[in-house]
């Protein structure tokens, strides 16, 4: 594939798992929206994503986890034994219109982008990311593992070795446990600690896969630059990568509702061109992100960076309209420089003497 590409679909435009839920908002159609008013997304860099067939999805997922995901969508409903089991039908992941075939089109997406960067590339599936789901059972919002299956697909095709870098505010729990003691995996996150899952504490290894750096609240554009330059670059350089795939989750950004981080989208892009060069494969997905503004203007960054595209100073009209578009619960009314611009300002502040200590720890593993 010469040329990056973005994968998108019409499966969640006004897909919500409910009014009251986090994901209530339109984050897949806005990104999309905005970079087709920003003239990003002729048709050559656009594809439409499969729905995955629950054969594939069985990849990673047992059949009867599948069969009951597909029912519950069908009737709508689910019993206690389900609920209990599976997990659906729970205030994290509850019955919707879409509850199988959205994130079966997100892991869709995902084995269309393995299949694209075959020969090398980069590709955008802003839908998938969804890290938190596990082979029997939905949780964190995530009803089928998207990056698990993405680098299942990977291996199966022939790659030797695949670095996923996650710097969601949560742990990607799902794909470490995915992945304990793999040769041919290895799984590095960034994310809060203390926030839910409460899960990758810096001592977990997942059988010498997973190097995980939980940081405190607060956390700024400083401390991820150090962050990146001392710990998941040197990681991702030692294992060697054929592929390379960063979960780009958003809620890692200070204007989202679900984390107390304090990161800009600089940081994001900053990741991205750090993370290119080091392997001939690149798969960016979305992930959290649960401000809509904040979260569509971190996406299409990631997409004018992989692309290349100049960003304007201001937004033109039609993609400010975009942005004044969009609703929220939390709020009426954003920020003026979240309607007029992409680039957020730097985010700087101290490095903590604990950040320091904890990439001390993690650059003593390789």
């Amino acid at each position: 594939m010469e040329i990056p590409v973005f994968i998108g679909s019409r499966i969640y435009r006004g897909s919500v798992y409910g009014a009251r839920h986090p994901l209530s908002i339109q984050r897949v159609p806005a990104v999309t929206d905005l970079c087709r008013a920003l003239g990003w997304l002729p048709a050559e860099r656009y594809r439409i994503s499969p729905r995955a067939k629950p054969r594939a999805l069985e990849a990673f997922h047992t059949p009867d986890y599948v069969a009951a995901l597909q029912r519950a969508e069908a009737e709508q409903a689910v019993d206690e034994t389900v609920r209990k089991r599976h997990g659906l039908g729970t205030l994290s992941n509850p019955i919707f219109a879409e509850m199988f075939r959205r994130p079966a089109t997100a892991a869709g997406g995902g084995l269309l982008a393995a299949e694209l960067v075959a020969e090398g590339g980069a590709v955008h599936n802003p839908g998938g990311g969804t890290h938190h789901g596990f082979p029997d059972y939905a949780a964190g919002f995530c009803f089928l593992n998207e990056p698990v299956l993405t680098i299942l697909r990977l291996l199966d095709m022939g790659l030797d070795r695949v670095a996923y870098v996650d710097i969601d505010a949560h742990h990607g729990d799902g794909v470490e446990a995915a992945f304990e003691g793999s040769e041919q995996v290895r799984v590095i996150s960034v994310h809060e600690d203390a926030r839910w899952p409460f899960t990758g504490r810096l001592q977990d290894t997942g059988g010498g896969a997973a190097f995980n750096l939980p940081v405190a609240r607060g956390f700024n554009d400083d401390g991820f630059a150090f962050a990146l330059e001392q710990a998941i670059l040197p990681a991702v350089e030692a294992f060697k990568p054929d592929a390379i795939y960063l979960q780009c989750g958003a809620d890692a950004l200070t204007e989202d509702p679900l984390s107390r981080l304090a990161l800009s989208n600089n940081a994001h892009v900053a990741a991205l061109r750090a993370l290119r060069p080091l392997a001939p494969r690149l798969i960016v997905s979305g992930g959290g992100g649960y401000n809509p503004w904040s979260t569509a203007r971190c996406w299409a960054r990631i997409w004018a960076e992989l692309s290349g595209q100049e960003l304007p100073d201001v937004l033109p009209e039609p993609a400010r309209d975009v942005l004044a578009g969009l609703s929220w619960t939390r709020s009426t009314r954003p920020a003026p420089e979240l309607l007029s611009t992409l680039r957020d300002d730097p985010r700087n502040g101290p490095i903590p003497q604990d950040l320091r200590a904890a990439v001390g720890v993690l650059r003593a593993r390789l």
